[in-house]
């Protein structure tokens, strides 16, 4: 009784100390220590794995799936994508000079448009100035060039920046954290409810993941779906369960809050894209 009183004082503090400080680093800190504490035995780099880094039979399943894994002709689709010219003659190069290696830029806040730029969003932007139509956000082909950048991009550290000196950077980030910490829908239930206090627990037949490395290994391939799925369908999914309207993908709440739950996942490596159940 009294281990279980100090693992809830624990998440009670940790929940409180996140809910009140203005500082990105100290949360980041903060965020690190409370999921240190709750799984010791899980090692710095399995946090990209989610579940599968504390649920040793479903990471077997997990294990046997990557093998031969459901996304992989979607990032065979999506080079496909990246090398295939425009009607003008262009191609994706022309909006990113550096070439594919660019998913760990991203989400990041562009202080020239008062934003945060996500990839997709980027990638739209750049069909529509070359005379293309844009993708759709959360299913569909958006998924196959993002699973190509993703998988260019494996390795490569998390470092969201949060700009001290910008209030609208910080007003972006401070309100994914809102977002994040506040109840909502029917079921009056937050992101932090599932992710960050209960992670590890057992809903239904689902061992909840942690809030930590939660966006290193989008898009993901879930069974459930059938398919690849962006970032921001899985929000709009969390959003349906907890009985909450969805917002709009690619609107100004999701991209705070993936800046957000971006940032407190800095230092670990994109393992992208991912399966899971």
């Amino acid at each position: 009784m009294k281990t279980t009183l100090k693992i809830m004082g624990i998440m009670l503090g940790s929940a409180i100390a996140l809910a009140t400080q203005a500082s990105p680093q100290k949360d980041l800190n903060t965020f690190n220590d409370f999921f240190k504490k709750k799984f010791p035995n899980v090692e710095e780099a399995e946090f990209v794995n989610g579940s599968y880094a504390y649920d040793m039979a479903g990471r077997e399943n997990w294990e046997a799936i990557e093998e031969f894994p459901p996304y992989e002709p979607f990032i065979d689709e999506g080079q496909e994508m990246w090398e295939t010219a425009f009607k003008n003659g262009k191609t994706y190069q022309s909006c990113f000079p550096d070439g594919p290696v660019i998913a760990h830029k991203y989400p990041y806040w562009n202080k020239e448009r008062k934003m945060v730029m996500t990839l997709p969003l980027a990638l739209n932007e750049c069909r529509e100035a070359n005379g293309e139509k844009p993708l759709k956000y959360k299913k569909g082909d958006i998924n196959k060039i993002m699973s190509f950048l993703a998988y260019q991009a494996r390795g490569k550290k998390v470092n969201v920046i949060v700009p001290q000196d910008d209030p609208g950077a910080l007003a972006a980030y401070e309100e994914g954290k809102k977002f994040y910490f506040t109840r909502r829908g029917q079921l009056n239930f937050s992101c932090a409810n599932c992710h960050f206090q209960n992670a590890g627990n057992v809903l239904r037949s689902e061992n909840l993941s942690m809030a930590k490395g939660h966006t290193t290994h989008f898009p993901v391939y879930r069974s459930k779906w059938g398919t690849v799925g962006t970032l921001h369908r899985r929000f709009t999914g969390c959003n349906k369960q907890v009985r909450a309207k969805p917002f709009k993908a690619q609107g100004r709440e999701y991209r705070n809050l993936e800046y957000f739950l971006t940032h407190m996942s800095n230092g670990l490596t994109l393992n992208g894209p991912g399966a899971r159940k």
